[in-house]
């Protein structure tokens, strides 16, 4: 398709301070789909897991990618670096229309992207976009149940894998909010959603707004490959946050099950992947919301 991608500095002073951006030919332009990689994941990752830019790109939606960087959670150095990568998006592209955005991430992008846009819809006036749809792929949204979840992944010592990023990030969580016990009311600040309250809590801005969270449903080679139960998955409290959605109102909240099973470039079988969403369909659903 002769697809090139422009590599867009805002921030001369820090060279992380870019976005990958990929323009359709169509002049006539549908809207941007905003793209957040995983946990300390580049944007040039998301490429060669996904097609959903080749897809974007032929039906006349800017595609912009940009990372949250070693996060895990839209803090304050998130959402500030992502109010200036979108301001400076809009202020370089006039023709562009604010509200005609879909935002989502993989894993921890799919966590900051749902936060991120709770505060757009909580205060529009004070932020850049007001995103018609939010997604994530198979991320943690729940900041207090992973916590829980990798304190039981150090303790079955099962996966090598799983143990060291359960280790890792609760060294990282410690040291920038501190626990769930310690530092409950940050937490709260923090998390999209919460499921063990009542409350929508910040889920309540999520109200007015399509959502979409995918997951892979593959508890076999979950309890085979990692001896994780679903309760160990991310599913478990991605399918209460769009039920209490549904429940409220909101008839654009979806839970979508993968397709076919998800796959890493590397031909790798792994649940955990871009791939467990359908880019085709995924844009066609986009293109209906941006139509609004």
């Amino acid at each position: 398709m002769g697809q090139t991608f422009e590599k867009v500095s805002f921030n001369e002073h820090d060279e992380k301070d870019y976005y990958l951006l990929l323009r359709p030919l169509s002049e006539d332009i549908n809207g941007v789909l905003v793209l957040m990689p995983g946990y300390g994941q580049d944007p040039e990752s998301i490429f060669p897991e996904s097609k959903l830019f080749n897809v974007a790109y032929a039906n006349g939606i800017v595609t912009m990618a940009i990372a949250g960087g070693q996060k895990l959670y839209a803090d304050e150095e998130v959402v500030d670096k992502l109010n200036r990568g979108l301001s400076d998006l809009l202020s370089k592209n006039p023709t562009l229309d604010k509200t005609k955005f879909v935002m989502g991430g993989f894993s921890a992008g799919g966590t900051i992207s749902l936060r991120f846009v709770e505060h757009c819809m909580a205060n529009p006036s004070a932020y850049p976009i007001i995103p018609q749809g939010v997604f994530s792929v198979d991320s943690p949204i729940d900041l207090f149940d992973i916590w829980d979840y990798f304190q039981r992944e150090m303790e079955k010592n099962f996966s090598q894998a799983g143990v060291f990023e359960a280790e890792f990030v609760t060294e990282i969580m410690t040291n920038e909010i501190g626990t769930p016990e310690t530092n409950e009311a940050r937490y709260n600040e923090l998390t999209p959603f919460r499921s063990k309250q009542k409350e929508l809590g910040n889920a309540q801005f999520l109200k007015e707004v399509a959502v979409r969270v995918y997951h892979d449903l593959d508890v076999e080679w979950q309890l085979k490959e990692r001896r994780r139960s679903l309760y160990d998955t991310n599913q478990l409290t991605a399918s209460e946050l769009i039920n209490r959605l549904l429940l409220n109102g909101n008839d654009k909240a979806e839970f979508m099950t993968a397709r076919s099973p998800g796959y890493r470039s590397s031909g790798l079988r792994h649940p955990h992947s871009w791939s467990i969403v359908d880019e085709v369909e995924f844009i066609q659903w986009t293109l209906g919301l941006l139509a609004e």
